[in-house]
């Protein structure tokens, strides 16, 4: 199964945890991280991220990263 569509699948599920930027979901391939806060910036927002998902209990500093453009909007996507 193609990774946007796990993850679109998983955004549907209640989430972990929200912080003032993102919505936190744990889905199939890594936590997930859907910026909530307004139009989204020109570069991927890991460092807020990284600061904010500490606030839910995440300390998702060593994980790989990379994002997803969905039609949900953007995510992060942390795993290992």
């Amino acid at each position: 199964m193609a990774i946007r569509k796990l993850l679109e699948e998983a955004l549907l599920e209640p989430e972990i945890g929200s912080t003032p930027c993102f919505r936190w979901h744990a889905t199939p391939v890594g936590i997930a991280a859907l910026w909530c806060a307004g139009t989204p910036p020109s570069a991927p927002p890991y460092a807020e991220a990284l600061r904010e998902g500490l606030e839910v209990g995440l300390d998702l500093s060593r994980e790989e990263r990379e994002f997803h453009q969905l039609n949900s909007g953007l995510v992060l996507l942390f795993h290992s």
